[in-house]
């Protein structure tokens, strides 16, 4: 037994591993910080899973299989791991953005095993210029920071 052999992934490769671990940092990172659902482990974990999944998908295809169907029920069962990060109370729904944001990491892990690490990295980046560069742009126009966006330093608190 070599030392290829101990370290050795296959069929799955440690560059992508890598770049689904990178790819769930780069957002848990903005998540963490901010103090919201979803953080480092979480977004690393959902990326990576979904990479193994349609990686599995696409090493188990044959003329009578349909690896696309893996992606499908993913997307449908991220649906569940992102509803269980909304509330609501006292009529407003919070959460949202932290459903989205995982519902975007699963996307992310489809892409590393279909179109590929770098694409999946860029993408990871432009999620957070979303995130951070929208509280930028609210911050410089109050027009977009009315109704269910106004920004309360309480959310329990009734709106007037």
């Amino acid at each position: 037994m070599n030392i290829g052999t101990i370290f050795s992934i296959e069929p799955f490769s440690w560059t992508a591993i890598g770049a689904s671990i990178l790819c769930g940092l780069i957002i848990g990172i903005e998540r963490q910080v901010r103090g919201k659902p979803a953080g480092i482990r979480t977004s690393s974990l959902i990326v990576l899973g979904t990479y193994l999944f349609v990686a599995l998908s696409l090493l188990s295809a044959t003329e009578s299989t349909d690896p696309s169907r893996i992606i499908g029920q993913v997307v449908t069962g991220i649906g569940f791991l992102g509803a269980g990060v909304m509330l609501a109370k006292k009529g407003m729904v919070i959460g949202v953005t932290s459903a989205a944001v995982i519902w975007a990491l699963a996307a992310l892990g489809v892409c590393i095993a279909i179109a590929g690490e770098l694409v999946a990295i860029k993408l990871a980046i432009v999620i957070v210029l979303i995130l951070h560069g929208v509280d930028v742009v609210e911050l410089n126009f109050e027009s977009l920071t009315k109704g269910i966006h106004a920004k309360y330093t309480n959310w329990r608190q009734p709106r007037p």
